[in-house]
């Protein structure tokens, strides 16, 4: 049980989901107890079959989970975590990676970067964050896939290039932080022109409820689009209040009515302004933020 943690980091990371990831988790063990005492003795590692497992079926998970995101409703929005420290944590006594083919542990656990990781195949993704984030060699990764090791450092190759293609300079986080609590006391405000002036031009808003929270159907883009957006939903729920809170290692907000957190939001911050806002309302991806 040692490796619980481990192994919940690893699979939130290739799944985008905490509770799919516990589930990942949870079918783990049962397969590990499944084997009889002989079969578990003769395992000289534990920590690595347990992994092993893990990601294979998280990497089966991925390959259907496409389909299961062309039937859910809206828009698909990684779920985002609260200010945990474990989070954060790689493989203890891991092999060293060249610092230029890695992320940090920060990044990878960030909204944007989760988002970059939808778009990559399951065999690409698998492959990055176990070697590229988790340190895991590509011999190991290799027995994990079932591919050549070769194959697995193109895998990952080609990953790390859609990750450089979308990153942008990094933004001190006190900037970030200072950032997104202007843009809240704007919203607050009702400040049309302040807001504004925080969005980027091309800001993209993208909104997941689920089917089960109203939001906008379509991702919204433009910056007067989006303050006229903000504005809107500041009228229509006067009760609601605005927090400023770590949302997946970064500044964020979230919005609470009679106490209760209703929304999440995580942003993306380029050249001092904000250029895309991952608001996450389905309260199914709330759970972590409303549970005690």
């Amino acid at each position: 049980m040692r490796e619980r943690r481990q192994l919940i980091n690893l699979a939130y990371r290739l799944l985008g989901s905490l509770a799919e990831a516990e589930d990942a988790v949870q079918e783990t063990y049962a397969r590990w107890y499944a084997l009889t005492p002989r079969q578990r003795e003769a395992i000289q590692s534990p920590g690595a079959w347990l992994t092993t497992v893990a990601s294979r079926i998280c990497l089966d998970l991925l390959g259907s989970a496409r389909a299961r995101r062309e039937r859910y409703v809206g828009e698909w929005v990684p779920e985002p975590l609260p200010d945990r420290t474990e989070w954060f944590s790689g493989r203890p006594g891991g092999a060293t990676v060249d610092p230029a083919e890695r992320v940090t542990l920060d990044e990878s656990i960030s909204m944007a970067f989760l988002v970059v990781l939808e778009s990559m195949t399951p065999a690409e993704r698998v492959a990055f964050v176990l070697h590229d984030v988790f340190r895991y060699s590509f011999a190991e990764v290799a027995e994990i896939v079932g591919r050549t090791p070769a194959a697995c450092r193109q895998l990952a190759s080609s990953a790390r290039r859609r990750i450089r293609a979308s990153q942008a300079p990094a933004t001190p986080a006190a900037q970030q932080a200072g950032i997104v609590r202007d843009f809240k006391m704007a919203w607050e405000a009702k400040d049309i022109d302040a807001l504004v002036g925080l969005l980027d031009p091309n800001v993209t808003v993208v909104a997941d409820g689920g089917g089960l929270a109203s939001t906008m159907a379509r991702p919204l883009e433009g910056r007067e689009q989006v303050a006229r957006y903000a504005i809107d939903i500041a009228r229509r729920v006067p009760d609601m209040m605005f927090l400023e809170r770590t949302v997946n290692g970064q500044p964020g907000l979230i919005a609470q009515q009679d106490g209760v957190t209703v929304t999440v939001l995580a942003f993306r911050i380029v050249a001092g302004r904000i250029r895309n806002i991952w608001t996450v309302r389905n309260p199914e991806k709330l759970r972590s933020w409303t549970a005690g």
